[in-house]
């Protein structure tokens, strides 16, 4: 029932014409028929959970049934959610202060809740640290986040009451990554997004991926613009080129020439034990996207995401050439998947 109920819902509210845009680039990328185009993208997302967007990033229409059924599709995301998560405890991830304040021990970073802040706190905040990073509670994708000094304004009254008056509710001091992941790209902290399950009291990473990004703005977000490379959860080394959510491969980084294939991530395993170790913190909540960043002290928490992205998962043609997705690793650890 819930699987039909989640169709249903995106029948009655599918962007049709981003449904039709889809249809043409497919018939672009495969030369296939536009009306077979069609009806096989509806039928997938019947049988497998996948939107028209998974349809394009993970080329469905190069698959044969077996293979599709490999793939983590938004459907099978959300059942992942379902089965995992209790919405009861949503807001601890949703909310950036609750987040905050719940893994407070794994942030590594001062922070100030706007809130509940004065003008003279706030100026005494900049005295320590002049560049800040300024984000709202509960947007999402970067949305909002921005980094700012206070040599951009008059003083930090001025700085104080703008930055409130943008609906900002955090400012906290800027991370300074470590010399290794500022090689990848110096603009922006180039995160690890670390995926767990908790199953049966024990904490499992399922896949980590490197996000860096691409733009003049200071987040990382594929969704703002950035790009991502899945990276070995063994070894720490990133694994193949990476690819942004327009399916452009990225053999160097656009803007600092790093090469991004073999990259090592530094403080590899303190990174993913962080992230297992956080796991236990809401046990009710067993599937997590952990935002990392690593600094030359080790990690920290960026964020957490109660909903973690499927569109960063290693399914597009460049990351599984075998053309077999990463569902299998999940079904690992959820039985009846």
């Amino acid at each position: 029932m819930n699987r039909l109920a989640y169709i249903l819902r995106c029948i009655l509210h599918m962007d049709y014409r981003g449904l039709f845009q889809t249809v043409g680039e497919a018939h672009r990328a495969c030369g296939k028929n536009r009306i077979w185009l069609f009806f096989d993208i509806v039928q997938c997302g019947f049988r497998y959970g996948a939107g028209y967007k998974d349809y394009l990033l993970c080329a469905f229409y190069d698959l044969n049934d077996a293979q599709r059924a490999t793939y983590v599709t938004r459907g099978i995301n959300n059942s992942i959610v379902s089965r995992l998560n209790d919405p009861a405890y949503y807001s601890i991830f949703d909310n950036k202060l609750e987040f905050y304040k719940r893994f407070a021990d794994y942030l590594h970073r001062d922070w100030l809740d706007l809130s509940k802040t004065t003008e003279e706190v706030f100026a005494a905040f900049l005295e320590k640290h002049p560049t800040v990073i300024v984000k709202p509670a509960d947007a999402s994708c970067g949305i909002g986040v921005e980094k700012l000094s206070l040599d951009s304004f008059a003083d930090a009254g001025e700085m104080f009451r703008d930055i409130r008056e943008k609906g900002a509710a955090i400012v906290e001091e800027a991370v300074v990554q470590h010399p290794e992941m500022n090689r990848l790209n110096p603009g922006s902290v180039n995160t690890i997004r670390v995926y767990t399950v908790l199953v049966n009291g024990e904490a499992h990473a399922v896949y980590a991926c490197v996000r860096m990004g691409n733009s003049d703005r200071p987040v990382d977000n594929i969704n703002a613009g950035g790009m991502y490379s899945p990276v070995d959860l063994e070894t720490g080394r990133v694994t193949c080129a990476a690819c942004d959510k327009q399916r452009i491969v990225y053999e160097v980084h656009p803007r600092s020439g790093c090469r991004i294939e073999g990259f090592q991530i530094p403080f590899w395993k303190e990174s993913i034990a962080l992230c297992c170790e956080a796991a236990h913190v809401v046990p009710q909540m067993g599937y997590v996207g952990w935002d990392v960043a690593v600094t030359e002290n080790g990690p920290l928490f960026i964020e957490a995401n109660n909903m973690p992205g499927h569109d960063a998962f290693p399914q597009m043609p460049l990351q599984a050439p075998d053309k077999i997705g990463i569902l299998p690793v999940f079904q690992k650890y959820i039985p009846g998947l």
